[in-house]
């Protein structure tokens, strides 16, 4: 079945490619950012530096690459790069795929050197081996970048595989790397003093989006809503949810306005448990500084929700 799929794609993308003459010529860097959150990272690192079409793989409104599966369009966009910059750690499941379809496409992975945290999706299986209620998206969660360290490490790694592709320009990716680094350490230094004197640390997220967030400054999530966005909950899992949420005293839930937020309406209606919203930053406007508004305004949601009344 998934050599019929990959068969399928392939004469896609040849016939894409034959009525619109995909040529490789050219004269621009192309870049290729696997989705929202690397593509601001690295648009702050090529800030006012010519040469470059730099490209996102996946359509903005996308999210977190939960299952995607790629596109003809998306295997057209990648025969014209010259590089895939990537989250890593698991987020692109169909990353072996491209390797295997694009063998000289020069692939740099962001997550090199990070400390990984278990995925709630491998807790879950650990905890209860018979739990028929179990997916496959790796060991580790992979979304890292919503610690404001991690996302320096990963311009870091962004910056390097860039100056190995453009060292004549290495200079102006370095000025631009370490002028975004200063403003993402003081993003960090802002976020630890604003969430330091919560007068509650628990919270209930929508799924396992915000455990390195909460790792990084010191929250305390207690259960999540869903293992998978799309996830409808049976009545088992909305039974224990409500015990968990009840047993923590009733933490705030807090959704994410990229998914639909019946899950957590269900257990607010049954526990009285506040809910409000965290963005993890994997769909916006594309502007050069979401990543840090985003961040100051979740924390200011978070001092709603967490501080005193």
């Amino acid at each position: 079945m998934m050599m019929r799929k990959i068969l399928s794609l392939l004469i896609g993308i040849l016939l894409i490619m034959n009525v619109f003459g995909v040529s490789h010529a050219q004269e621009e860097l192309n870049l290729v950012t696997s989705f929202y959150p690397i593509h601001i990272f690295t648009q702050n690192i090529l800030k006012n530096i010519e040469g470059i079409n730099l490209t996102n793989l996946t359509h903005p409104s996308t999210g977190c690459l939960h299952d995607y599966q790629l596109l003809a369009s998306d295997m057209v966009t990648l025969s014209r790069a010259d590089a895939l910059l990537i989250n890593g750690g698991g987020m692109e499941s169909f990353l072996p795929m491209v390797e295997d379809l694009y063998p000289n496409l020069k692939i740099v992975d962001s997550s090199n050197g990070i400390q990984m945290l278990y995925s709630e999706e491998h807790q879950v299986a650990h905890e209860d081996e018979e739990d028929d209620h179990q997916h496959d998206h790796g060991e580790f969660n992979a979304h890292i970048w919503l610690d404001a360290q991690n996302a320096i490490i990963m311009t870091r790694n962004i910056a390097q595989g860039l100056k190995e592709l453009l060292p004549s320009q290495a200079d102006d990716i370095e000025k631009n790397t370490l002028a975004y680094i200063d403003v993402l350490n003081q993003l960090d230094t802002d976020l630890k003093a604003d969430l330091h004197d919560l007068s509650r640390r628990d919270i209930v997220t929508f799924h396992d989006a915000f455990a390195y967030f909460a790792n990084a400054y010191d929250l305390n999530v207690v259960a999540v809503l869903v293992l998978e966005p799309d996830e409808s909950l049976t009545p088992q899992m909305l039974k224990t949810l409500i015990e968990r949420v009840w047993e923590a005293n009733l933490p705030p839930l807090f959704t994410e306005p990229q998914y639909d937020d019946r899950a957590a309406k269900a257990v607010a209606q049954e526990t009285g448990a506040p809910v409000y919203e965290l963005d993890p930053i994997v769909t916006g406007d594309g502007s050069i500084d979401a990543y840090q508004t985003v961040m100051r305004k979740n924390a200011k949601v978070l001092i709603e929700a967490l501080g005193d009344k």
